[in-house]
C-alpha cells in the first residue's frame, strides 16, 4: 500500500460503518453522484457490488465504468481501496 492515496488509507483503516460512497478512492463528487443515481449511495452497497462479481478486478472495473463512467485509474483506484479492506476486514 506505499503508493496508495490519503483517501484511501483512511478508508482501509476503519471499519465501514454508513460511510458515503465519495469516501471511496477513485471516487470524487462527479462519479458519486453518478452512483448514487444508480442506488448506490453507500460505500457498503459498492462493496457489495464488488463481493457479488467475486472481487474479480476486470469485471468490476467494467461494472464501474457502465455504472458511472469510471475512467481506468479511478476504477483501479476504488477495486483496490475495497480488495484492501476486504483483506483487511473480511
Amino acid at each position: 500500500m506505499s503508493s496508495t492515496s490519503q483517501k484511501h488509507r483512511n478508508f482501509v483503516a476503519e471499519p465501514m460503518g454508513e460511510k458515503p460512497v465519495t469516501d471511496l478512492a477513485g471516487v470524487g463528487e462527479v462519479l458519486g453522484k453518478r452512483l448514487e443515481v444508480a442506488g448506490f449511495d453507500k460505500a457498503y452497497t459498492v462493496l457489495g457490488q464488488f463481493l457479488v462479481l467475486k472481487k474479480e478486478k476486470e469485471l468490476f472495473q467494467e461494472w464501474l465504468k457502465d455504472t458511472c463512467n469510471a475512467n481506468s485509474k479511478q476504477s483501479s483506484d476504488c477495486y483496490q481501496c475495497l480488495k484492501d479492506w476486504c483483506d483487511e476486514f473480511l
